[in-house]
């Protein structure tokens, strides 16, 4: 059983300097045991699965599987599956509007100087308790004092917002492994504007997160940024349009483009195709 495969970089300034994706084509068929054995297998943070759609409404389906599971929705993996589906030859219903079905529903890609997908209503926003922030901050090794505001930033991954003030702060963490326990952290900080210029980002982001089996901090995370933005936008602490940094840490170059529109969030950023292939089953 042979199947249509590309390797892409999201959010990369140059090829390979964003989030690795590895997606497989034409997937109907396969099984999720079949699914969640090759993304095991590639070991990479997301590997998607592009089928046909259930709805009319849709382009096509798109199953995201981490090493370890299943996830309703992820943003590298729309932009890259995106990219990948168009690339190969789909044909949207919609000139400037590609639909992706998800497990979160239905996900619109917009094409233009960049894709850039609608970030999703969150499943879970408003307060952390203190008992979470406690968690919170013996996971990033930081007293309660550093962190300037915290929330539920859940749009199916499970993240929690940490605004620890600045991008100086962002890049000294270093977390305590051990006292994650299935958390999901998007730690975001501001930039000074002079360095802002200079970077081409008004903020700086790591995502730290543990699935009860494994902890990493992911290179650049579109689910992570569009729950930051929904936030922060909201609250005034980010203006309308900006663009977000992340992947310093691990020696990548991640741009994260956002924009807000009304009451909606857009998350954009380039996509380049580094491998193109065939996968067997």
């Amino acid at each position: 059983m042979v199947r249509a495969f590309r390797q892409v970089d999201v959010f990369a300034t140059q090829p390979g300097t964003g989030n690795p994706l590895a997606v497989v084509h034409d997937a109907d068929g396969l099984t999720d045991a079949q699914m969640a054995r090759f993304a095991a297998w590639t070991n990479l943070s997301e590997t998607t699965f592009l089928c046909a759609p259930s709805t009319a409404k849709a382009d096509y389906r798109v199953r995201i599987f981490t090493t370890g599971g299943e996830l309703p929705f992820a943003g590298h993996p729309t932009l890259g599956s995106a990219h990948a589906w168009l690339e190969a030859g789909g044909v949207p219903h919609s000139e400037d509007i590609v639909i992706q079905e998800c497990g979160v529903g239905l996900v619109p890609v917009q094409r233009g100087e960049r894709l850039a997908f609608a970030a999703p209503p969150l499943l879970r926003s408003g307060s952390v308790s203190a008992q979470d922030l406690d968690r919170v901050t013996r996971a990033l090794r930081i007293p309660a004092t550093a962190i300037r505001a915290t929330a539920w930033i859940d749009n199916g991954p499970g993240w929690i917002g940490v605004d620890v003030g600045d991008a100086e702060a962002v890049l000294a963490i270093r977390p305590d492994i051990a006292a994650f326990s299935g958390l999901k952290l998007a730690v975001v900080g501001l930039h000074p504007e002079e360095a802002a210029t200079a970077l081409g980002a008004a903020v700086e982001v790591r995502a730290f997160y543990d699935d009860g089996d494994t902890f990493d901090e992911d290179p650049v995370t579109g689910s992570a940024n569009a729950g930051l933005a929904q936030w922060l936008i909201g609250t005034g602490r980010l203006p309308s349009t900006y663009t977000a940094r992340q992947g310093t840490a691990l020696a990548r170059d991640g741009r994260i483009h956002v924009r807000a529109v009304g009451d909606q969030v857009w998350v954009g950023g380039e996509v380049r195709t580094l491998i193109r292939g065939e996968v067997e089953f």
